[in-house]
């Protein structure tokens, strides 16, 4: 069974902990599978763009971006995967949603920081927001 699967990816010890999980359990490395791992950037307040000016903002952006898949992609070649990196900027839960929707994806993988349920009731989590967004089955690692 092959399956499209997208990994959402922030850097945390959360990003460390779903990709310890993905190797010890098999079924989820096949190499039939396809994976994308993306990260998602809050956008800089728009009088900081000004500021900085475009290029030093896509400098940041490229950077922190890399920062983040670094490890991810040493993951990837370590276990042979076919799969890519990619970052996008903006709203994080609603950019890995929509991702997840639209770029035809059968799985969508996170990790999540292991909030209380108070704590999620008053603020809410990425996680929390994207299960509640995407139509895509979500494993959120803990």
């Amino acid at each position: 069974l092959d399956m499209r699967i997208l990994l959402a990816v922030d850097g945390s010890p959360y990003t460390q902990k779903m990709l310890d999980y993905l190797a010890s359990h098999p079924e989820w490395l096949g190499n039939t599978h396809h994976y994308v791992a993306l990260t998602v950037q809050p956008p800089l307040p728009p009088r900081a763009v000004k500021a900085l000016g475009k290029d030093l903002v896509a400098d940041y952006y490229a950077e922190e971006a890399q920062k983040v898949l670094a490890p991810v992609h040493q993951f990837v070649e370590a276990h042979k995967l076919d799969a890519q990196c990619d970052s996008k900027i903006g709203h994080i839960a609603d950019t890995i949603a929509e991702m997840a929707d639209t770029g035809g994806y059968d799985l969508l993988i996170m990790g999540t920081r292991g909030y209380t349920a108070l704590a999620k009731l008053v603020m809410g989590s990425v996680a929390t927001q994207v299960l509640a967004q995407s139509k895509t089955p979500v494993l959120l690692i803990r």
